[in-house]
């Protein structure tokens, strides 16, 4: 990036805007510069000052801050959309300990010296607290490509080199000025404020100098991005429709699944191709906004759609209303949850998405007119180049995401919830984010365990006994009414008989099948249902046994079933994977839960000729397996995108059961 600035160009405003006065025609010329660069802001993004005098009504000259207003863009703003705000009066608001958001707005109007002038940007107090005539603020795509990151504060200030004060993200307001003014305080030789996942601040004594401090501190990180690894592209196996008929079929589609009235545009390019094709985009594509300043033109995440087939039009169609009915209960959980962190509620906008990604096409913008769709577009399109860039320095990271928890938005069902095994495994995806539907045929041990876990808001229960496909149907529906649907199935409830195969009795057989291997079907039909009524994929995981591969003497009614419950598992894998459901299942061996009731485990011990502590720790690793090692084989298993028809032991290393 160059240096655009012409001493005939700055002169020249100065003349045009004479009336202004010299500061605030330079102001307008330099705040031009910025504006017309769209690698620097778009779309009304972006704020610019200075420090300079001004007449009041009566006449006297004092100072004042012309801050950009609302409603301008840098591009085209002319002095007028540099509103006068009394300085003295801004920099007194510092001795506050806290200024709300309506205080901040209402103080910086009844402090201007025109009250029909714009409103002053949200950020005027951030340019007021700081001591430098000329000030600019962009969010600049390179910069916000370095502050995207993973460890994004210990690579930024190392980029730095001490020239620029990093400040972490907060919400643009008061408490923000406050930090950024103590920060600058505290280092006064800066030239600039690096705002983490926000974008960048440079100022100066002079116009000029403030700009091309932006220019080369931007110029900077685009050398870091260009001197690192190339972006890694793994293309899915899909033609180039992004210019055929079939674009506007989409759009026809999208259109009339949308509010009424919603100009759907198209763009596509070389880079989005590459970006929508991609394999990663899934990932990349939900990670958030490259500035929460975007988030009111494109949402916080596009919608990501799957590959239009044109002899397939009527399933598409189906995907997109399933797809938007998804969206729409994940931006009204965003709500409520914003709801639960503020002091006031917020005010819900409508729940569509501003973007749609459609493979082999490219972008697809939704606004109320087409001029919006156009700004959510260009906005989305610089995002891409944001991520990818991102990609090649480290990882992206958007606002957030540092602190998300990986099961967030998911619902995980479990049966056998009480206790052992199941009840690990609600805690280990409670802790992890999720909401966690609890089953169990037993009532009282069930309201204790589902009362154990927090939040109490993301938990439910219901009492279900499994061999019973009615009371399975009803717990899901529960779960449904609950929660919205299910994401996560851990079919895991059991009993452990023992007789000898020759003679075992066949009511004990037929019931240890009923639980051990029917129960997981009906499970997993009843679970499937929804997965297909919701499609967008879903979990199956089911807890087989070691006992499948190495049954044991004497334990044949409880091995026959689990070596089915593995057939079942993968029949499930080979059937439904093209939905993107996933099956797999864990093998877990000698686990101190009540499947060991009334002595089990000292029989079991026993007919293998060992003591209860032999038996327990007779594997290669010498260690006891407990119900907790379990849950976060669960857990490895709902995280593994790529895994399905898997078995993972949970057996401390037992030679003679590894699957093969």
């Amino acid at each position: 990036m160059k240096s655009l600035w012409k001493d005939r160009d700055a002169k020249a405003f100065i003349a045009r805007y004479k009336t202004a006065g010299e500061d605030l025609a330079l102001r307008t010329y330099s705040a031009r510069l910025i504006g017309q660069n769209p690698y620097l802001v778009l779309h009304g993004g972006g704020n610019t000052s200075v420090k300079t005098l001004a007449k009041n009504i009566t006449g006297e000259s004092i100072p004042v801050l012309c801050i950009k207003g609302s409603g301008w863009d840098l591009d085209t703003i002319e002095p007028a959309g540099h509103p006068a705000v009394k300085l003295g009066a801004l920099k007194k608001l510092r001795r506050l300990a806290h200024l709300s958001d309506e205080a901040m707005a209402n103080a910086l109007r009844v402090n201007m010296l025109d009250s029909s002038g714009p409103n002053p940007s949200v950020e005027t107090l951030l340019h007021a607290f700081l001591p430098h005539k000329f000030i600019d603020h962009s969010h600049a795509d390179a910069i916000l490509s370095l502050t995207n990151q993973t460890l994004a504060e210990k690579r930024v200030r190392d980029w730095a080199d001490g020239r620029m004060a990093i400040v972490p993200y907060i919400m643009p307001g008061f408490a923000l000025s406050q930090l950024a003014a103590r920060l600058y305080e505290s280092h006064p030789d800066v030239e600039g404020l690096i705002l983490l996942k926000h974008g960048i601040f440079t100022f100066g004594e002079t116009a000029q100098q403030s700009y091309e401090r932006m220019i080369a501190w931007v110029s900077r990180a685009e050398r870091a991005i260009a001197h690192s690894r190339p972006v890694r592209v793994i293309a899915l196996a899909t033609p180039d429709l992004s210019h055929s008929p079939a674009a506007g079929t989409v759009a026809n589609i999208l259109r009339g699944a949308l509010a009424p009235g919603m100009i759907v545009r198209h763009r596509t390019s070389p880079a989005i191709l590459r970006f929508v094709n991609n394999r990663q985009v899934a990932r990349w594509s939900q990670q958030g906004p490259a500035t929460p300043d975007h988030i009111i033109r494109t949402k916080a995440t596009p919608l990501l759609l799957s590959a239009f087939e044109p002899a397939r039009e009527a399933a598409f169609r189906k995907q997109v209303h399933q797809q938007l009915a998804q969206y729409g209960r994940r931006y009204q959980a965003y709500v409520r949850r914003q709801s639960t962190l503020k002091h006031r509620r917020p005010i819900p906008l409508d729940p569509l998405p501003r973007i749609i990604l459609v493979p082999e096409m490219g972008l697809f913008s939704a606004a109320a007119d087409a001029k919006a769709a156009a700004i959510a577009l260009d906005i989305y399109e610089h995002t891409i180049g944001v991520i990818e860039n991102a990609q090649r320095m480290g990882t992206y990271e958007a606002l957030g995401k540092k602190t998300a928890l990986p099961f967030s938005g998911k619902v995980v069902w479990i049966s056998g919830a009480a206790s052992g095994i199941g009840l690990a495994a609600a805690k280990a995806f409670a802790a992890l984010g999720a909401h966690v539907f609890m089953t169990d045929r037993e009532k009282a041990a069930l309201v204790r365990a589902a009362d154990s876990l927090k939040p109490r808001s993301r938990i439910g229960h219901a009492v279900c006994d499994v061999t019973d496909r009615r009371q399975i149907a009803a717990s899901f529906r529960q779960c449904s009414v609950a929660f919205g649907g299910v994401d996560i199935v851990i079919s895991n409830a059991g009993f452990a008989p023992a007789h000898a195969i020759k003679d075992c009795p066949e009511d004990l057989l037929r019931r240890s099948f009923e639980v051990n291997f029917f129960a997981h079907q009906f499970v997993a039909q009843a679970a499937v249902e929804i997965f297909e009524r919701q499609s967008v994929g879903g979990v199956l995981l089911f807890n087989a046994s070691k006992s499948a591969f190495n049954p044991g003497p004497g334990f044949g009614p409880y091995s026959l079933p689990k070596a089915g419950v593995i057939a079942l598992m993968r029949q499930y894998a080979i059937e439904l994977g093209s939905q993107g459901i996933r099956s797999n299942a864990v093998n877990a061996d000698r686990v101190r839960t009540g499947l060991f009731s009334d002595g089990l485990l000292e029989k079991r011990a026993k007919a293998r000729g060992l003591t209860v502590k032999e038996y327990l720790l007779g594997n290669l690793l010498g260690e006891e397996v407990v119900a907790e090692d379990v849950a976060q084989a669960f857990v490895f298993l709902a995280q593994a995108r790529k895994t399905t028809g898997a078995v993972l032991p949970v057996d401390g290393g037992n030679a003679a059961a590894f699957p093969r």
